[in-house]
C-alpha cells in the first residue's frame, strides 16, 4: 500500500470539497438568512485538514495501484460524509446532533434522500440549498470529478475510476483517456442539470427551487426544499418534467455520450439494458395506475394517472420524490414500489439498486438453468446484445447478489434488535441500501424517530449501496492488506 500517495490524494480531495462550502455561503449572503458562519468555519476547517494531510507527502510521486484506488474511494466517501456534517452540526437551524447531521450528509452524498429533518420549509435558504448541492455532487461521484482535475496536477485516476464507477463491467471507457471520460460525463451531467432547472423554472418554480430540485432530480437523490417534496407544487406539469429527467438520469450515461457524439438516438434502442429499464418502468407504471383506479384510491382517474406514473418512476429509479403518501396506498402497492427499487437504474447511471444489467443477467441465468433441466447436455450461452457474457461476469453477479441479500438480512435483524418492527426494519434497510430514501412504517416520512445505533447501521447501508458492496467489503478482507 502506497500510504504517502493515498494521503496525498485524500488531502487534495478534501481541499477540493472545502470549496463546496462557498456556494451555500453565497446563498446565505443573498438571502441574509443568518446561516453564513457555519459554512465559513467549515470551509476553513476542511481546507486546513486537507492541507495537513497533503503537505507532509506533497512530493510523493508513487503510482496509484488498484488497491490504493479502492482505499481512497472508501476513505474519501467516509471522510466526506462526516465532513459534510460539519455545517449542519454548527448551524442553529436545524439544531441537530452529530449523528443526525452525519446521517443527513451521508444520505445527501450517496443520493439516498432519507432525511432526519422536520420543518424543512422553515430552514435557512443556505441549509436548504446545501442539502440539494450534496446530492448533485454525489450523483455522478465526486471521485469522477476529481479524476478529471487531478491529472492536471500529476495524479493518475484510472484506479479511482474503476473503484467508483457502478456496474458489473468497470473497465469500459468512453474516450481513450480517463480524464477525458470524466470530463465528458460531467459535461453531460451539467447539461442535463441546466436543462432540468430551465424546465422547472418555465413550469412555474422560482429560480431557487428550480435549481435545487434540478440538482436532486438529475442526481436521482430525492431531497427537496420542502417537507411535501414535489407534492408541494401540486402541478402535474412539474411532476411530468421530473419523471422525464428521472428516466433520463436512470439510463447509462455511456448511452448519453454515444448519442451526443453520433448525434443519433438509435443507440438507446439498440442497448438491451435500456430496453429492459424502460420496459420495467412501463410495466410498473401500468400496474400502479390500474390498481389505483380499480381500488378507487383517488376521486378522479386523472389523479390516479398523475400520482401513479410519478411514484412508479420516482421509486423505481430510486429517486424517492413524493407527490402522494404512497406508504398508505392500497393492497400490495407500497411493497411493490419498494421491491422495484431493488432493481433500480442502469449501470453507470445516477440510480441506485442492484442495477438493471445485473437483474437482467440473473433472469437470463435462471432461464438457462431451466433449459438445462430439460436438456442436460446443452450448451446454453447467456447473451447480451447478441454477444456471449463470460462466465466470470455471471459468477460475479451471483456473488454480488448473494452478498447483497446476506448483508440486507444482517442489517435488518440488527435494526429489529434495536426495537424496530419488521415493516420498519425491512423498509429502512431497503430504502438505504438501494439509495431510495423513503420507507414504510415509522420511516415513511422521515428517520428522525429511530435510535442513533439504527442510524449508523443505515449509514453503512447507504455506503454499501453507493459503492456497490464489494468496493467497501474488499477493505475488510485480510488478502487486501497483504503485500
Amino acid at each position: 500500500m502506497h500510504w504517502a500517495s493515498v494521503l496525498r490524494v485524500v488531502g487534495l480531495l478534501l481541499m477540493l470539497f472545502s470549496g463546496t462550502m462557498l456556494p451555500p455561503a453565497i446563498v446565505s449572503l443573498i438571502y441574509d438568512d443568518g446561516g453564513l458562519l457555519p459554512f465559513i468555519v467549515s470551509f476553513g476547517v476542511l481546507l486546513a485538514l486537507g492541507l495537513l494531510l497533503w503537505l507532509p507527502v506533497c512530493r510523493s510521486r508513487q503510482d496509484l495501484r488498484t488497491r490504493d484506488g479502492f482505499l481512497i474511494v472508501v476513505l474519501f466517501w467516509t471522510v466526506l460524509g462526516l465532513s459534510g456534517a460539519l455545517p449542519l452540526t454548527l448551524s442553529q437551524a436545524p439544531s441537530v446532533s452529530f449523528t443526525d447531521a452525519a446521517f443527513e450528509s451521508m444520505s445527501g452524498l450517496t443520493t439516498t434522500g432519507a432525511t432526519v429533518l422536520v420543518g424543512i420549509d422553515d430552514l435557512p435558504e443556505s441549509i436548504r440549498f446545501y442539502r440539494q448541492q450534496l446530492q448533485w455532487l454525489g450523483g455522478m461521484g465526486i471521485i469522477v470529478l476529481a479524476v478529471a482535475i487531478l491529472p492536471m496536477i500529476g495524479v493518475g485516476g484510472m484506479q479511482l475510476y474503476r473503484a467508483e464507477t457502478p456496474g458489473p463491467v468497470k473497465d469500459t471507457k468512453l474516450t481513450p483517456r480517463i480524464a477525458e471520460t470524466a470530463k465528458a460525463l460531467w459535461y453531460i451531467y451539467l447539461t442535463l442539470t441546466v436543462a432540468c432547472a430551465s424546465a422547472y423554472w418555465l413550469a412555474g418554480m422560482n429560480a431557487f427551487d428550480a435549481i435545487g430540485h434540478s440538482f436532486s432530480t438529475v442526481a436521482i437523490g430525492g431531497f427537496s426544499t420542502y417537507d411535501a417534496s414535489i407534492g408541494h407544487f401540486d402541478s402535474p406539469v412539474i411532476s411530468m418534467i421530473c419523471v422525464v429527467f428521472m428516466l433520463i438520469a436512470g439510463i447509462n450515461f455511456a448511452m448519453h455520450f454515444m448519442a451526443w457524439r453520433t448525434r443519433s438516438l438509435t443507440h438507446y434502442l439498440k442497448e438491451p439494458e435500456v430496453r429492459w429499464f424502460l420496459g420495467i418502468m412501463g410495466i410498473l407504471m401500468v400496474v400502479v395506475v390500474v390498481t389505483l383506479v380499480i381500488q378507487q384510491h383517488f376521486n378522479h382517474w386523472g389523479d390516479a394517472l398523475h400520482h401513479g406514473i410519478f411514484q412508479a418512476v420516482s421509486i423505481g429509479t430510486t429517486a424517492g420524490f413524493a407527490t402522494s403518501d404512497f406508504a398508505n396506498w392500497p393492497i400490495f402497492l407500497p411493497v411493490l414500489l419498494v421491491m422495484a427499487a431493488f432493481i433500480g437504474g442502469c449501470a453507470m447511471s445516477t440510480g441506485g439498486g442492484i442495477k438493471v444489467i445485473r437483474f437482467m443477467l440473473l433472469i437470463k441465468q435462471g432461464y438457462r438453468e431451466v433449459i438445462r433441466l430439460v436438456h442436460p447436455q446443452a450448451l446454453v450461452p447467456i447473451k447480451v446484445g447478441g454477444k456471449p457474457v463470460p462466465d466470470r461476469v455471471i459468477d460475479a453477479v451471483w456473488g454480488f447478489f448473494a452478498t447483497y441479500i446476506a448483508l440486507f438480512a444482517l442489517m435488518m435483524l440488527t435494526l429489529m434488535a434495536t426495537g424496530l418492527d419488521q415493516v420498519t426494519a425491512f423498509s429502512a434497510v431497503a430504502a438505504t441500501i438501494t439509495n431510495l430514501g423513503p420507507g414504510l412504517g415509522a420511516v415513511a416520512e422521515n428517520f428522525a424517530a429511530i435510535s442513533d445505533l439504527a442510524k449508523w447501521v443505515l449509514m453503512f447501508a447507504m455506503l454499501l449501496g453507493r459503492l456497490e458492496v464489494f468496493t467497501l467489503l474488499v477493505l475488510l478482507t485480510p488478502a487486501f492488506w497483504r503485500h
